[in-house]
């Protein structure tokens, strides 16, 4: 399955990039990651390698994930290398009206699952795809409430 989504948020666009190209922030607003451990690299460098807990509803399970890409300040790309769910999640940051437009460009797949979770792939597209867009809120929330925080 891949997937494209964009939101506008109030914070300099240097603060959005900050934040989503350190890996070990996701906990804090992607609701499946229970907790991330850096096992290489510098945190947001080509070829930081981090371990991913996450609880799915098929139960726990860890992904390692690869930094493939980062363009400072512009772009970030996360690939997993091994694991049950592999995917891929790009992120790119530009400069609006109101702060910065993030765009998220992703692609999971249930290969790995076990059983029938493997086979409901493309039919929990859809919840997966509004799942995302909850994290993304989250996400939102946090950077501006930290903007705001920071103006006043």
């Amino acid at each position: 399955m891949t997937f494209s989504l964009e939101l506008d948020i109030t914070a300099s666009p240097a603060d959005v990039f900050a934040f989503v190209s350190d890996f070990a922030s996701t906990p804090l607003w992607y609701s499946a990651v229970q907790r991330v451990d850096r096992l290489s690299g510098d945190g947001s460098g080509v070829g930081t390698r981090y371990s991913v807990h996450r609880r799915l509803p098929t139960g726990p399970v860890v992904n390692t994930v690869e930094v493939t890409t980062n363009v400072a300040g512009h772009e970030v790309v996360f690939e997993s290398v091994d694991g049950p769910t592999p995917f891929t999640y790009r992120y790119r940051v530009q400069r609006a009206s109101a702060g910065t437009r993030l765009h998220l460009e992703g692609s999971i797949s249930a290969a790995g699952l076990p059983g029938l979770a493997r086979l409901l792939g493309s039919a929990a597209e859809p919840l997966f795809k509004r799942g995302m867009q909850d994290n993304l809120g989250a996400l939102k929330r946090i950077l501006e409430r930290r903007h705001n925080f920071g103006a006043a």
